[in-house]
């Protein structure tokens, strides 16, 4: 081979290899994660909802990647927005500290079976009235573990909403003031009557108190909330006192009486807490206080408290229901050795070159696999076992025929076709029935730099020869 053929070889092989690194530094299309945008309208599943006047329109992105492998977490990023004026809404009064809460649910079909359900909640929110605005979770994430080849089908499902109250407690007294943020009032019955201006030596609840000396009065309170606790004197002329729950009967006190049954000696001892209910369900309830003589009952307060544990209730429950058909996306999950799942590294290639005479190599490489595939099934490009090196993206049935859309694979870095349920189009890829781009090959700036590499050689060529004859 003449040394100008030779030096117009190099000079290719260097254009192409840096053609190459320009191709290898940029993110291939298998690798791109899949952005599905969904609507969503909220309605309310219980009377206490934090859905209150209309349904609610959310906006969201479900973000994940469509191409891993063996190992790698299948991570989903939810993203959400409300998609007009519509809000959720706070269910009551609550202090400082109320978070809403989302649920997504994801289901997966193939390789593996079952429902992954990404999580978030909302800032803890300030002091609430009855139908303030209520902030969305930003995000809601839950990543699986891949732990074989294979493909999954992932479809969003429903979202479900719910608020959280915060934890704490609540004074209630006699009426919708300050020490009433709930907006809870107790009801009197006949025979009470109210006993104002104490003594702030009596320690009452706004130095007030109710007084009743009829056997059968009553006075109760409806709230929600986790608990409650009955607030009155100790006093050594009280009867006994007949506490409800939700029209059953949980106990009986008596404030003249101290825990070891001995007479107390107490005048208005105020502010006593006289009687603790066992941890209630989260929910609306009903406390209710019977005098049971006719000797002198007292009621001062109650206190309301609430303790979630900062999980949701259900009582405040939403479900928020896709807005068309949804969209479903395939994942391939390749194995870490093989991108066709062979169970053994890349088939090991023998090469063999024969020099010549005229230095002109003869490259005749033999290619041995250590296996030989044996699936039934074959894409496109060859590729056996369902094609686990590409990905595409299935429309849902939409009303529009894309039977005609014939996806272009070209291995590992395979366009994805994208069909989202709603009209926009998600990240990534194109509406379905719509073929991609024409790759476009950049033959004339190969050729350039060809051509320059090898008028490169050439120049270097006659520089030698002219050294080599002595001219300096």
């Amino acid at each position: 081979m003449s040394r100008w053929r030779m030096a117009l070889i190099a000079a290719s092989v260097g254009s192409v290899a840096a053609l190459g690194l320009a191709v290898v530094s940029g993110v291939p299309a298998a690798a791109a994660p899949a952005d599905l945008v969904v609507d969503y309208d909220c309605r309310p599943s219980t009377p206490n909802s934090v859905v209150r006047n209309g349904p609610v329109r959310l906006t969201t992105n479900l973000t994940f990647a469509t191409d891993l492998v063996v190992g790698d977490p299948l991570n989903f990023t939810w993203k959400l927005h409300y998609a007009d004026d519509s809000r959720l809404q706070s269910p009551g009064y609550f202090p400082a500290g109320g978070q809403v809460h989302a649920t997504g649910n994801v289901q997966l079909v193939s390789s593996w079976q079952g429902i992954l359900q990404p999580k978030g909640s909302a800032d803890p929110e300030g002091p609430l009235r009855p139908d303030d605005y209520l902030k969305l979770p930003e995000t809601m994430n839950d990543p699986g573990l891949t732990n074989k080849p294979g493909t999954i089908t992932v479809t969003p499902k429903d979202i479900e909403l719910d608020f959280t109250p915060p934890d704490g407690s609540v004074i209630v007294n006699d009426g919708n003031d300050a020490d009433n943020p709930s907006d809870m009032g107790i009801v009197y019955g006949p025979g009470w009557a109210s006993v104002d201006d104490r003594p702030t030596s009596e320690h009452h609840v706004h130095e007030d108190l109710h007084e009743t000396t009829q056997s059968g009065a009553y006075a109760e309170l409806k709230f929600i909330g986790t608990g409650v606790e009955y607030i009155g004197p100790y006093d050594k002329d009280a009867g006994p006192v007949d506490i409800y729950i939700d029209d059953t009967k949980r106990a009986t006190v008596n404030p003249s009486r101290a825990g070891n049954d001995v007479p107390r000696n107490d005048d208005l001892n105020g502010g006593q807490t006289l009687w603790t209910s066992a941890p209630l369900k989260y929910g609306e309830h009903t406390v209710r206080i019977v005098n049971a003589s006719s000797n002198s009952a007292w009621l001062d307060a109650f206190r309301v408290t609430t303790s979630t544990a900062k999980t949701p209730t259900g009582y405040h429950h939403a479900v928020c229901k896709l807005v068309g058909s949804p969209a479903s996306v395939v994942v391939t999950v390749r194995d870490k050795t093989s991108p066709t799942n062979t169970g053994s590294p890349s088939p090991t290639v023998s090469p063999t070159a024969t020099p010549t005479t005229d230095n002109t190599p003869t490259n005749t490489p033999t290619s041995t696999p250590t296996s030989t595939p044996t699936a039934t099934n074959t894409t496109p490009n060859g590729r056996s076992d369902g094609g686990l090196g590409h990905v595409i993206v299935m429309p849902s049935a939409t009303g529009t025929n894309s039977a005609s859309a014939t996806p272009k694979t070209t291995g590992p870095t395979a366009t994805k076709y994208y069909k989202a349920q709603v009209a926009k189009t998600p990240k990534g890829g194109v509406d379905s029935g719509e073929a991609p781009d024409p790759e476009t090959r950049p033959y004339g700036l190969m050729a350039a730099l060809v051509m320059g590499g090898a008028g490169g050689g050439l120049l270097l060529r006659r520089r030698r020869a002219a050294h080599a004859g002595g001219v300096h």
